[in-house]
């Protein structure tokens, strides 16, 4: 595929496909160096700095790597995959897994960090969570959800923030259907409600040890379900 003169503009994201499909159609296999930026620029008809600014989104995505003083190297023919992406394709309990350890840390640190609206955040979801109880089980799941979500915020750090967001719409769907198939609220429509008021409560208390131990064993039992699922 011949690279070719682009149009004026976006020029940076044009020029970002004109070498992601050099790439990915076999024309630079892996290991193959590319021009310079002056060549490059030369063939695609832009600056020098454009040239730079596609090579380093194609290096975010995977697909070459720079060598100091050897030049840009194809180190992949297909783009990685984005975070989202591999979260979906993961093994549910993988992702549960570092979910656990992500939500275990945060409450140890809600509980010397929380504020006062972090506290009436939290103690409005455990409420909702119990308003919940009453109706189908996705609507409780995501009422679950809200809750540690509240405990994630109290944590006051927006990297923790993200992780979990990141988690919750690849664990939302399963843990739906873990509930329905295995009638987890056929006998009790509010599982788990004890231990979630400890937590809060060890929050509040800001008995971070205690918080995270409570959660720490909540969420192990919800993993072995899971195990137990996939088995």
């Amino acid at each position: 595929m011949p690279l070719g003169t682009l149009r004026p503009s976006p020029l940076v994201e044009q020029a970002t496909e004109h070498l992601r499909e050099q790439i990915t159609g076999g024309h630079w296999p892996v290991g193959t160096r590319l021009p310079g930026e002056n060549a490059l620029a030369k063939t695609l008809g832009v600056g020098r700095s454009t040239v730079r600014e596609a090579l380093r989104a194609l290096a975010g995505a995977g697909l070459v790597q720079a060598r100091q003083g050897s030049g840009v190297f194809v180190i992949a023919t297909e783009p990685a995959a984005d975070w989202p992406t591999r979260l979906r394709r993961a093994a549910i309990t993988d992702v549960y897994e570092v979910r656990m350890m992500v939500e275990t840390q945060a409450a140890r640190l809600a509980a010397t960090r929380r504020t006062d609206e972090d506290l009436a955040s939290m103690e409005a979801a455990l409420q909702a969570r119990r308003a919940a109880a009453g109706g189908d089980d996705a609507g409780f799941v995501d009422a679950d959800i809200a809750l540690h979500a509240a405990v994630v915020a109290a944590a006051r750090n927006p990297v923790l923030d993200d992780l979990f967001a990141e988690f919750a719409p690849a664990l939302r769907g399963r843990l739906v259907d873990l509930v329905e198939l295995l009638g987890l609220r056929d006998t009790e429509p509010n599982p788990g409600d004890d231990a979630h008021a400890g937590l809060v409560d060890a929050i509040r208390r800001g008995d971070g040890e205690a918080a995270s131990d409570i959660l720490q064993a909540e969420l192990e039992q919800t993993l072995a379900l899971l195990h137990r699922d996939e088995a």
